[in-house]
């Protein structure tokens, strides 16, 4: 449980000062003179290097443990923040944020294994995924917000020079305060002791089964979800006009993590099995879209709070799902797979709104790919989870 809490800690910091940068990363841009077909290919390129980082971390995680790629990948994205503060071209800030990319995509994938691999059962593990979704919203809640007040004070250049230290003192931080978790040898047996056995139902506290490999349908789900966050991440800054405007579009970020707040606080959602959880919550996101596309007379703000209640019930229900399909086996590759698909998703969603949003609405192509993930994930995975997904 230390573990845990300082991993909780560090995670605060490191996604605050990653979320600070969302709404200010595009109006720097704008500054240097890029469009929004080449800010487009930059989100693009910034997920798509995810991938190599994502498989090498697959196999290094299970392997040399989670502690040296969380190390790594807040080190090296301080630095890189560091040299992003004096760059004065696009093509610039495009090679940083590519790079930045690579780097960062250990950061996830480690600190999911080392949540799940801190107990040796389902309910738990979901327990600590829901933990890390909640504090992943807390800091993702106030950072974009700082973020704008930061760059309205300071400027960009200081901004981005504070931040990366920010990241570097918390690499150093885990270095002394983060003790990892090593798999072992062989996944828990299927049953509980005689003891735990009489004194709670089977139900209650699922243990962990065997390895077994998880259907790729599965994933179609996260590459969806991703592909809409990223349209949304590419919209919002769009707004941002001057100073004051950047603020504004900080705050709206702001009120999509209120949102996944809202939905993270209910406790009583993790009583639903995390498959039928995933599902309508897709189906929710899906609709929301569709809303948006369509101009339905919502206030903007209403819509992007409902936006991040969905997310709040998918993310950490996708995790625990995966947790359950992995049968308490090499964590490490199976989020890493998660982070991939997430990659693939962010990539598709920035580049084909900066190529199509002069011919059809972005957010409606966020509703297509959020459908197609719903329609085919239930003919597949009904059967499949039957016997591995857990009700009460």
């Amino acid at each position: 449980m230390k573990t845990a809490i300082w991993l909780y800690l560090f995670l605060f910091v490191a996604f605050f000062d990653l979320h600070a940068q969302y709404p200010i990363l595009t109006p720097f841009a704008i500054s240097l003179g890029a469009a929004p077909s080449f800010i487009g290919l930059m989100m693009g390129m910034y997920s798509i290097t995810h991938l190599p980082g994502n498989l090498i971390a697959g196999y290094g995680v299970d392997r040399f443990g989670s502690r040296l790629f969380i190390v790594f990948s807040l080190l090296a994205a301080g630095i890189i923040l560091l040299f992003q503060s004096q760059v004065t071209d696009p093509w610039q800030l495009l090679v940083l944020r590519s790079i930045s990319g690579f780097v960062l995509a250990f950061l996830s994938p480690a600190c999911l294994a080392l949540l799940a691999r801190l107990s040796n059962n389902i309910t738990e593990q979901g327990k600590l995924m829901a933990g890390n979704g909640l504090v992943h919203t807390l800091a993702s809640v106030v950072s974009p917000a700082a973020g704008a007040y930061l760059v309205a004070k300071i400027g960009f250049t200081t901004a981005f020079t504070l931040l990366g230290w920010i990241l570097i003192v918390t690499a150093v931080c885990a270095v002394f305060f983060i003790s990892d978790k090593r798999m072992n040898a062989s996944p828990l047996p299927a049953k509980t002791s005689t003891e735990e056995e009489g004194n709670k139902p089977k139900s209650a506290q699922p243990p962990l089964g065997e390895s077994t490999p998880i259907p790729w349908l599965v994933f179609l789900l996260p590459i969806a979800t991703s592909c809409s966050q990223g349209i949304l991440s590419f919209e919002l800054p769009l707004m941002a006009k001057s100073q004051a405007s950047i603020m504004t579009t900080g705050l709206l970020f702001s009120v999509v993590s209120i949102g996944a707040l809202i939905t993270l606080s209910m406790l009583f959602l993790n009583r639903i099995s995390a498959f039928q959880r995933t599902l309508w919550g897709a189906f929710l996101l899906a609709v929301i879209y569709f809303c948006l596309a369509a101009n339905v007379s919502a206030p903007f703000t209403v819509m992007l709070l409902l936006i991040g209640m969905a997310k709040g019930i998918i993310l950490p229900a996708l995790s625990t799902l995966l947790i359950e399909l992995s049968g308490g086996a090499r964590y490490g590759r199976t989020f890493s797979i998660l982070s991939i698909a997430f990659s693939i998703g962010a990539f598709i969603g920035p580049m084909a709104a900066g190529q199509l949003r002069e011919q059809l609405s972005p957010y409606f192509i966020a509703f297509v790919a959020l459908m197609l993930a719903v329609a085919v994930l239930p003919f597949y995975n009904s059967r499949f989870l039957a016997s591995r997904t857990y009700f009460s």
